[in-house]
């Protein structure tokens, strides 16, 4: 009898292993972490008008309570290292006619710690929301940046006064600097425009520190980017990004960061025309900005889960609404592992200054990844012949598989309005690493 209980034992042991074999590529769990705190519908919910007005400087210690419910108005600063506390529950509308924004200045904290049953809620006053009806969060700290001397975001906002400007500072040299918490927090319908056609974006991080805690964030219906990091040092975790305008993740000016365990869900019906995608890894954005003596951005992207939610896939393709996943620029290092990228045309496009070169290739990896329904996988910009990137990548060492399946078919639930799952169905891998012919760019 004990001898059987064993052999039960282990052949339960060798199934379940194999289970969460297939299941480690993309986002991971036990159970769907999305439940509970997520909202992929936010359009359906009313909140009771404000109690409270926050508005001008924050300039000591103020904690915001789930009993009231409070309205941003205009451009709010948290400043002179005080330290703002948000309770789990707390409901913040961002003001449409001001298009409010919070701001964590430099030496300033945030400590938004919600709840998995309970999460902490930035959104829009108006009745019927749109994507960049407020303008967003920034957080500022003094890690470092590869840029020259310390970097500023006065240009996000009109009318700020020269004594002002330094809280829109931000960079330093404290690697393990401590901005605060950002945990089981929504954030939807940011990304205020701004001059030169640019935009807020609904969480932009800048030089901020590795002590900070970014964890279970979900960012909804941005007209910016809705993740956005320029230098610092982070570890992010469990983020979603959905039908975001912009950007999913951005990263850029030397940032060092290990993404996680992350989601990122496009439209091509709500994307902007210039080139939106899930992921952009760049370095910086004008040369003569930047110090090359200091670190180039470097990003480990692991069990990210990567989707284009296209009714017709090669119809959208035609109309050219569906642009690459992933786009990385010279000069930046990407680590990309145990990930799956579905739908996408293509599913990863290096920018056109980056010959295809053994210096190169070792900057930029994928390994254990998942292709799934790309018009072509791996190109460099405006050059259709992938060849030697197919054959590099496509090597058996790197574990990358291929299959072309609906997303429907891919994923346990995710037409599911309420609940989504996300999450690879068991036994959808097929291991093979030969590049199904389909699947390749002409």
């Amino acid at each position: 009898m004990k001898r059987f209980t064993q052999m039960s034992l282990l052949i339960f042991l060798f199934a379940f292993g194999n289970i969460f074999g297939q299941q480690e590529k993309g986002i991971i769990g036990h159970n769907n972490w999305l439940h509970n705190w997520t909202d992929f519908k936010p359009n359906q919910k009313d909140y009771d008008s404000p109690t409270q007005i926050l508005t001008g400087n924050i300039t000591k210690d103020t904690k915001l309570t789930k009993r009231d419910i409070y309205l941003l108005v205009g451009n709010v600063f948290v400043t002179n290292n005080a330290t703002l506390t948000i309770e789990p529950g707390t409901v913040i509308l961002g003001d449409y006619v001001s298009k409010g924004s919070l701001t964590i200045s430099k030496g300033a904290t945030l400590i938004a710690d919600g709840l998995e049953t309970d999460p902490i809620i930035f959104t829009s006053n108006r009745s019927v929301k749109r994507a960049g009806d407020w303008g967003g969060i920034i957080v500022l700290g003094d890690a470092p940046s590869n840029k020259f001397g310390n970097g500023s975001v006065a240009s996000f906002y009109a009318d700020l006064t020269p004594s002002a400007y330094v809280n829109a500072n931000y960079g330093g040299t404290n690697c393990e600097s401590n901005s605060g918490i950002l945990r089981f927090v929504r954030i939807e319908y940011a990304g205020k425009r701004i001059k030169n056609d640019d935009y807020f974006n609904g969480l932009l991080l800048a030089s901020v520190g590795i002590k900070t805690i970014i964890e279970n964030i979900m960012i909804s219906y941005s007209a910016g980017d809705s993740f956005e990091i320029w230098g610092g040092e982070l570890n992010l975790y469990k983020l979603v990004s959905y039908r975001s305008n912009s950007n999913d993740y951005k990263f850029n000016f030397g940032a060092q960061c290990k993404l996680d365990n992350s989601l990122a869900i496009r439209s091509p019906y709500v994307s902007n025309s210039s080139g939106a995608r899930c992921l952009q890894i760049m370095s910086y954005d004008k040369k003569e900005e930047v110090d090359f003596s200091k670190k180039g951005t470097s990003v480990t992207a692991i069990n990210l889960t990567l989707v284009n939610d296209s009714q017709n896939l090669t119809a959208d393709i035609e109309k050219g609404l569906v642009k690459e996943a992933v786009y990385v620029g010279e000069n930046a290092f990407f680590d990309m592992n145990k990930s799956v990228i579905s739908g996408f045309n293509p599913a990863v496009l290096l920018e056109d200054k980056i010959y295809v070169n053994q210096e190169n290739l070792e900057k930029i990896k994928f390994a254990n990844m998942y292709f799934n329904n790309c018009n072509g996988n791996i190109f460099v910009e405006n050059n259709a012949n992938n060849e030697d990137l197919e054959n590099w990548y496509g090597n058996s060492a790197f574990f990358n598989v291929y299959s072309k399946s609906f997303n429907s078919e891919t994923f346990i639930d995710l037409n599911n309005e309420k609940r989504p799952d996300y999450r690879l169905r068991i036994n959808k891998i097929i291991a093979t690493n030969d590049l199904d012919p389909d699947l390749r760019m002409d």
